[in-house]
């Protein structure tokens, strides 16, 4: 499968085949009674061969497409490059193992450099989807560090979600009434410049171990209104599959315990982690779902397709977490072809969380304005299930907040205040310096798609106008019928009780003034018992503005 360019940079090196690419051995990719590749009649000695299939991507060669591989690691062989214990036995962390992939700037350098910066390793396959000479690539700015990352800022705090504040045992946060978070290692396949634990991820000495799940597991057992348990840390999924298995049928033993979670970013960083043996093991487990971590379509390989379809083969539903990352995807255009590139996976948009007030991410942060603006653009104009939950997670622990009505008390130019569930109150403050995204370097800005309809409000924002008609209104919204409706007519569209306009509706507005009162009936209606006629007629809506404390019409006529 082809994957998008970004920067000049292709992310894969093989491109899907034409209908004679297939997998045969694969009864999946077969069926015998439909259509086959080119829209023909079926042949039953044809399969039919899904090419929308992301999962099913083979390049020209028949073989199933891969995404680019770095030339530092061109030589290895693909049995260890696909093996998940190469790749994390030979992650990368220094400024001189870095620097022989990615031509590093001066910024990246000082970041790499520094003693006290928060862990850096980065599996091959994940340092090789970068461009390697593009300062910019969505990828880099998630996994390099900068010497932003020293920068303070206002409200910034270390454990800014009070986690531990909530932690009845070590390592379990207990913030719901009947779901509990539980850390079970705080190590990563690759780690996150904005993590929002990096004040223990990352660190072997703070680590989890046995005797800790055991007081982890006891707490459950002794909490019977917990049904659903969430697996994080770090991440799970690098446990040795052993103990993840232990911890799994440990939390199975407990009746009371419905649902099972895992969080996770090692289909992201490693998708060689998702194997036959790791899903047959999964589904032993059930019910159990799993919740991803993709902030980019570039994220999206071949590789991860092929990931996430075994662990959806393995009954295992799919969502996604992502965090809003100023140079990342602060664009609209980017997170509508990241939720459509997840549903093609088959994962479903979960949450887009706002950026966390942790150490270290103030350069990712970015207004709540941005993320509503976003979800303004895909609410509507994209299927419901693409569509992620905007959700603040609530600085002193007051958990997951909605950025929608009933959560969202105030919005200054500097603060905004949130209720949760529970009424609790808090705060969530705006940056001081957010650099807006570059459309005009954006390649998802420069094409995006076409859409009839509304714009935007942004005319609405700034005073521009009073209101958005859609382009061709009269001439492309009869959706086949003969006859306009109603409300094509445009006169429909006039500003109700604002008086005569120049011009049509969607441009400027001149500024507005009360005319002159016209008489209220003509000369041959002043004999006394006579009918009433209006000496002048207007348009609805175009009546001139009423004096001071006077009524229109409408409003005790024909709308009441």
């Amino acid at each position: 499968m082809v994957q998008p360019k970004d920067g000049g940079h292709d992310l894969a090196t093989r491109q899907v085949g034409g209908p004679a690419a297939r997998h045969d051995a694969d009864p999946a990719a077969r069926h015998d009674r439909g259509p086959n590749a080119h829209g023909l009649a079926p042949n039953e000695d044809t399969p039919f061969v899904n090419l929308r299939d992301p999962a099913r991507a083979v390049g020209p060669d028949g073989r199933p497409a891969v995404s680019h591989r770095a030339p530092l690691w061109a030589d290895v062989p693909d049995e260890r490059w696909n093996d998940w214990r190469w790749q994390l036995s030979n992650r990368v962390n220094t400024l001189e193992e870095v620097g022989q992939v990615l031509n590093l700037t001066e910024d990246e350098r000082a970041g790499l450099s520094s003693p006290d910066k928060f862990r850096v390793d980065i599996t091959p396959y994940f340092l090789s989807l970068i461009d390697p000479d593009d300062p910019n690539d969505p990828i880099r700015r998630q996994v390099i560090p900068t010497d932003c990352e020293h920068e303070a800022f206002t409200a910034m705090m270390e454990d800014s979600l009070a986690e531990d504040r909530h932690s009845p045992v070590p390592g379990l946060v207990h913030r719901y009434p009947d779901r509990v978070l539980m850390l079970v290692t705080t190590q990563c396949a690759s780690y996150c410049r904005y993590c929002t634990r990096s004040r223990i991820v990352g660190d072997a000495t703070q680590n989890f171990n046995r005797h800790d799940f055991e007081a982890q597991l006891d707490y459950l057992r002794r909490t019977p209104q917990v049904r659903d348990v969430l697996l994080s840390g770090g991440d799970a999924l690098t446990l040795a599959p052993k103990v993840l298995e232990s911890l799994l049928r440990g939390l199975r033993e407990i009746p009371h315990i419905e649902i099972v979670r895992i969080g996770s970013r090692v289909p992201v960083f490693l998708p060689q982690r998702i194997d036959d043996e790791l899903c047959e093991m999964l589904q032993k487990y059930h019910p159990l779902w799993m919740n991803l971590h993709f902030n980019h379509p570039n994220e999206l390989t071949p590789e991860v397709a092929r990931a996430c379809d075994k662990l959806s083969r393995a009954g295992i539903p799919i969502g996604n977490q992502s965090v809003l990352l100023a140079g990342v995807n602060d664009c609209l255009h980017i997170q509508r072809a990241l939720v459509h590139k997840l549903v093609e996976n088959r994962i479903r948009p979960y949450y887009l969380y706002q950026c966390d007030l942790v150490e270290g991410s103030g350069h990712f942060r970015t207004p709540v304005g941005k993320g509503i603006e976003i979800m303004e653009g895909l609410r509507g104009h994209t299927s419901g299930y693409a569509v992620p939950t905007y959700m603040i997670d609530a600085p002193g622990g007051g958990g997951k907040i909605p950025v929608m009505p009933n959560y969202l008390i105030s919005y200054s130019d500097h603060k905004v205040v949130l209720r949760n569930y529970e009424g609790y109150i808090t705060t969530y403050e705006e940056p001081e310096h957010y650099q807006a995204h570059d459309k005009a370097n954006c390649k998802y800005c420069q094409s995006p798609r076409a859409e009839a309809g509304q714009g935007g409000i942004s005319g609405l924002l700034s005073g521009e106008r009073l209101w958005i008609e859609p382009s061709g209104f009269e001439q492309t919204h009869r959706r086949g019928n003969e006859s306009a409706h109603r409300l094509q007519d445009p006169s429909k569209w006039v500003p109700y009780g604002v008086g005569p306009i120049e011009g049509k509706a969607g441009q400027p507005l001149p500024g507005l003034e009360a005319g002159p009162t016209p008489p209220e009936t003509s000369d041959a209606a002043s004999t006394p018992g006579a009918p009433r006629e209006p000496k002048f007629e207007y348009a609805p809506g175009e009546e001139p503005r009423p004096r001071e404390g006077e009524a229109t019409g409408w409003s005790h006529g024909e709308l009441l």
